[in-house]
């Protein structure tokens, strides 16, 4: 148990660090980071793999810590926006990911699954949190078309990267034994 706990406090630190220096290989050119979204990845690694707890901490403070270490992306709304988006992805793929395990879903189903609602309602509480910023600083120009074109027209390269990239990855850890089981 207690290796368990060591184990997921550093694996959620590696995580977050990787998404402190991935946005970097985007070339700092913010159109191809918005559409790649490679804070996105880590976080919902480390919500596989360490649980919801360790997805939602590392997803409120990647974009926070990234905003106010390298100034990209802006603090107030993006990063602050960005920061519920994936704390809402860490958790419910944490959370997901195990109820589906518990319900005998094959491994691959389980990920994709988990990986398809986490992305959708972690998009859903960014459009949420951004039209409520929206309110409050006066500007009330976020609307549905902002929204859908945000979440899902512009992200659609990241999406599609996220639902190669991730499933790979966490069969590669498990095949190769360097991760023997995901959320025990």
């Amino acid at each position: 148990m207690k290796n368990k706990i060591i184990f997921n406090i550093s694996f959620t630190g590696i995580m977050i660090a990787l998404g402190l220096i991935l946005p970097f290989l985007t070339g700092q050119i913010p159109e191809i980071g918005a559409m790649l979204c490679p804070m996105h990845i880590p976080v919902f690694i480390c919500g596989l793999i360490c649980g919801w707890k360790y997805g939602l901490i590392a997803g409120f403070l990647t974009p926070v810590l990234r905003s106010v270490t390298f100034g990209m992306p802006p603090l107030y709304p993006t990063a602050v926006s960005m920061s519920f988006e994936l704390a809402t992805y860490g958790f419910i793929s944490g959370l997901l990911f195990q109820i589906f395990k518990k319900l005998k879903f094959k491994y691959v189903l389980n990920i994709y699954i988990t990986l398809i609602i986490s992305m959708l309602l972690g998009r859903v509480v960014w459009g949420i949190v951004r039209y409520i910023i929206s309110i409050f600083d006066g500007s009330n120009l976020f609307n549905m078309k902002i929204f859908v074109s945000g979440a899902f027209i512009s992200a659609w390269p990241g999406i599609l990267l996220q639902l190669i990239l991730i499933p790979s990855l966490i069969f590669i850890l498990v095949k190769t034994k360097l991760l023997n089981e995901i959320n025990d």
